[in-house]
């Protein structure tokens, strides 16, 4: 097997080695049953035990109330951007409200402004999206069908650590590039969704998990494959679904909890990453620049820039010919963006460390 590298991709990104060698071992066939998890059937025993210890271990780690529902559906977190305001703006007469902390953000307000009034509540465009929003800044419309945010902005590297207040307004989230990263209090939230790629499982899946009061909002009309209430009454088997991205997902969630212990201790790993990365961009005199403000910066995406393109492009070759991958920034933004998901070892955000200290005395 050739060696692995150090691979930082903002997404798809990578997945827990122990995962990918169980998926290994049983991709040809499951144990006992002769057949690729890819070519049974989704209503069969097999599949039905898969996806309802997926939902279970997720449920566990989370510590989800019994009033949530968990959905695995297709589109990922882009189809989201439209499946929220279908299905909980649509046809209330009420604005929805947008906080806008970076491209994702600003992409979803696009998709709901074609089905309501979607408001602007707090954008950080001005300033480059360097940050989020503190609570005076938020101009929160109290008959609002819904809040929406984005927990972590991969582009950018900013990231919420605490909840918009919003009351009794539902509070739905983005939660695509940190969620599992921490333990979150589910109970403030209407709705969260996320894309499985970054910290979940494969590309192609999105998990949907929805307060019961939400579902019964749902307007009646809309397209079957969009509709979180026929989600709900089919048990995310309306049609069927991406199977082996269930699977992978149910890995991973097992792998959070019987390896790593869980989503604290989860959060303590992540966190020691971010601040190796972050020590080494505030002690470099300035080579290093960080792209978001200090009280904003991302536990999972740490973007930085260098004094000039040419050495970030130096910067991002020699680091591909250390192991340390994909490393280069978004094209909006710009610089270098290490993502250090769930799944990327100490070990790799201390060789990134290394390297860096390396790079900075040679210039």
């Amino acid at each position: 097997m050739d060696t692995r590298v150090h691979n930082f991709s903002a997404g798809p990104a990578a997945l827990p080695l122990p995962v990918l060698e169980q998926a290994q071992r049983e991709l040809v066939s499951l144990p006992g049953l002769g057949m690729s998890v890819m070519e049974i059937s989704h209503r069969g025993k097999v599949f039905t035990e898969i996806i309802e210890s997926a939902k279970a271990t997720l449920r566990a780690l989370l510590r989800l109330p019994d009033n949530y529902k968990i959905l695995f559906l297709q589109g990922g977190a882009s189809m989201q951007f439209s499946m929220v305001p279908m299905n909980l703006l649509r046809g209330t007469g009420k604005p929805a409200d947008y906080i806008l902390t970076g491209v994702w953000g600003s992409k979803a307000i696009k998709e709901a402004q074609k089905e309501g009034t979607a408001r602007t509540a707090w954008t950080g465009k001005g300033d480059g999206f360097v940050r989020v929003p503190k609570k005076s800044e938020l101009d929160l419309d109290p008959n609002a069908a819904y809040v929406h945010f984005t927990s972590n902005e991969t582009i950018e590297g900013v990231e919420f650590f605490a909840e918009p207040e919003t009351g009794a307004i539902p509070l739905v989230c983005d939660a695509s590039s940190d969620f599992l990263a921490r333990p979150i209090p589910v109970e403030k939230y209407g709705l969260i969704y996320a894309g499985a790629q970054k910290n979940v499982g494969p590309s192609g899946l999105v998990v949907v998990i929805i307060r019961d009061d939400l579902v019964e909002r749902v307007p009646a009309g809309l397209p079957s494959m969009l509709d979180y209430r026929v989600a709900v009454e089919n048990d995310s088997l309306y049609n069927t679904p991406p199977t082996f991205g269930i699977y992978m997902v149910n890995l991973v969630a097992k792998w959070l909890q019987d390896t790593v212990g869980g989503l604290g201790k989860m959060e303590i790993i992540n966190r020691k990453k971010a601040e190796l990365l972050y020590a080494e961009i505030d002690r470099s005199g300035g080579f290093y620049k960080g792209h978001a403000a200090p009280e904003s910066r991302s536990i999972m995406n740490v973007t930085f820039r260098l004094p000039d393109e040419a050495l970030e492009k130096e910067f991002v070759k020699q680091a591909e010919a250390h192991g340390l991958s994909q490393l280069k920034g978004h094209r909006s933004v710009g610089g270098i963006r290490a993502s250090i998901y769930n799944a990327i070892p100490v070990e790799s955000v201390e060789a990134l460390v290394a390297f860096m200290a390396e790079f900075r005395k040679g210039r």
